[in-house]
């Protein structure tokens, strides 16, 4: 639940609600807000009251998380069968086997709802900032808790065009 407040709070400038934390890790919204009262007293978030309320993750929950803000980080964009994924963002991009294209697989460290992702569908990650790096492939598999993509690579180009597998 930390980590699902973490990304979905990196998206937005205002507390998260109970109902979209529960939506992203497809858990009852009571069972959240009941945690998050554990995790409060903990000091990992805080609890804002009234319409719009909802909790905001501290610096001690990054911390707990082993994850840095991402406040001013620049955009790599996210589309799934051609449609561009809203408040997602790649943080890590680790690439095996890029010697074997038919072995070749990305795990995507991403910000924001993993949920939005299922197995077969076809994504494309970028360009990245700085490199230009334009990733594409099908989803093998998603890690909800670690918010990560397993993508077997169909291609990769950079920003001149160039194929890179």
């Amino acid at each position: 639940m930390l980590t699902a407040l973490v990304n979905l709070a990196e998206n937005v400038d205002r507390p998260v609600s109970g109902g979209e934390i529960a939506e992203s890790i497809g858990r009852n919204a009571g069972t959240v807000r009941n945690q998050m009262q554990s995790l409060r007293d903990l000091g990992l978030v805080e609890g804002v009251a009234g319409p719009q309320g909802g909790y905001v993750p501290t610096d001690a929950a990054y911390e707990t998380l082993g994850v840095e803000r991402m406040d001013d980080a620049e955009r790599t964009p996210v589309e799934r069968e051609g449609n561009p994924v809203e408040g997602v963002n790649v943080e890590e991009i680790d690439l095996s086997s890029v010697a074997n294209p038919e072995l070749c697989r990305a795990e995507l460290v991403i910000r924001g709802p993993v949920g939005a992702f299922d197995t077969g569908d076809q994504v494309t990650v970028g360009p990245t900032p700085g490199g230009g790096l334009r990733l594409s492939g099908v989803v093998d598999a998603t890690h909800i808790d670690g918010n990560s993509l397993l993508v077997r690579v169909e291609g990769m180009e950079t920003a001149g065009g160039e194929s890179a597998a």
